[in-house]
């Protein structure tokens, strides 16, 4: 009971930090969000409000997050 008095603190940043960094992971590998970041950028470039070299990074580095979600999709239903 002593020790649970004493680490409840750091159990609970510890439980919020894991919280933190689930939804986090989520929203950063999202299949739907990037799709629609996707879509928004296309239209940014196409109504010039991005110049073609922030398209493209910003590009790159949507499609590689998408792969790595559904990578994981596809991982976790063989995993089932």
């Amino acid at each position: 009971m002593i020790f649970k008095l004493f680490t409840w603190p750091i159990d609970t940043v510890r439980f919020v930090g894991e919280k933190v960094y689930e939804e986090a992971e989520k929203e950063l590998y999202d299949l739907e969000a990037i799709q629609r970041k996707l879509v928004n950028l296309q239209l940014q470039y196409e109504m010039n409000e991005i110049s073609e070299e922030e398209f493209q990074a910003k590009e790159d580095e949507l499609v590689e997050r998408y792969e790595i979600a559904k990578q994981r999709e596809l991982d976790s239903l063989t995993d089932q």
